[in-house]
């Protein structure tokens, strides 16, 4: 699926001024590339999960931001239907450089496609490399242990890994926490068999109720859940980037971001009306204008 010249035209004139000018990206992003898969990733926000998008302004328009966001799905659809949030609602959007893993990096299509929207190798030198050409970079601090956590674990994050800390203090760069909804329950994942997983070389082999034993044409096929994403405002850490070293201080404040995560979860699926159904529209609107308020 291609998106039409009007479309690609209004996208380059977009991130004319960002990107067209300057060399080719060393990590592949490519804006014909960006093009064609945004509009594949747009069916899945507007018409499959349905997305809600809260607080897509707190993106900065301008300068390095750190994203942090809770992680899961199997795949990482999540990090996709933010980006998509991003560029079709943001006033001024941007690339998001998301870390990815080398095993993503390394599967046909699955990387050009990676590549060609922005994502780089999960590497603290890229990360740093990205903040200090003032661009926003999208950590993922539970890893693979939030794409594979099983059915019966979701919504419970898993410790975070505090690289991302490191990176906003040595750039001073703010962190942008991201809430997602939804996507914990794409892929019902009920065991992972760790010894084949190891034996492929993959993060985790996992059992879905359809995967492996349907065709991959079926059973690689999403739960259509109603998906929500929250956009929190800058938290800047108010420390001199020699603290960067000091790894008690980043376990304490990777610690504060995920219970913030955590508790914006926990609030967000009591509210829930169900997985299928989401948010009342009345409920949202309100939520949204009081977040506005206590953030203000």
């Amino acid at each position: 699926m291609y998106l039409s010249t009007s479309k690609l035209n209004k996208l380059r004139r977009c991130f004319a001024s960002r990107y067209e000018n300057q060399e080719p990206d060393e990590f592949g992003f490519n804006l014909d590339s960006f093009a064609h898969w945004e509009t594949f990733f747009r069916f899945f926000y507007d018409d499959y999960y349905q997305v809600e998008t809260i607080g897509i302004e707190n993106i900065p328009a301008n300068g390095r931001a750190i994203l942090v966001g809770n992680h899961s799905g199997g795949l990482p659809i999540d990090a996709y239907m933010t980006n998509c949030a991003n560029y079709n609602l943001h006033p001024q959007p941007r690339r998001i450089r998301c870390l990815a893993l080398d095993y993503l990096l390394s599967i046909p299509v699955i990387k050009d496609m990676i590549r060609g929207m922005g994502g780089v190798p999960a590497r603290y030198s890229v990360a740093k490399e990205l903040l200090e050409k003032e661009e926003l970079v999208f950590f993922y601090p539970e890893g693979p242990r939030g794409t594979g956590k099983l059915f019966k674990q979701r919504y419970r994050l898993a410790d975070f890994d505090p690289g991302f800390v490191k990176a906003a203090l040595a750039t001073g760069s703010p962190v942008i926490p991201i809430t997602v909804v939804g996507a914990d329950e794409i892929y019902p994942i009920f065991t992972r068999l760790q010894g084949l997983a190891h034996f492929l070389d993959m993060p985790y082999f996992p059992l879905t109720p359809a995967f492996p034993w349907l065709p991959i044409t079926t059973s690689s096929l999403p739960l259509p859940v109603k998906m929500l994403i929250v956009v929190g405002k800058p938290i800047v850490f108010d420390y001199p980037s020699e603290r960067a070293s000091d790894r008690q201080l980043r376990l304490r404040l990777a610690k504060e971001v995920q219970f913030a995560i955590q508790r914006q979860l926990n609030y967000l699926l009591r509210h829930r009306i169900g997985p299928f159904t989401g948010w009342d529209s009345q409920w949202l609107k309100g939520f949204a204008a009081d977040l506005t308020k206590r953030e203000n």
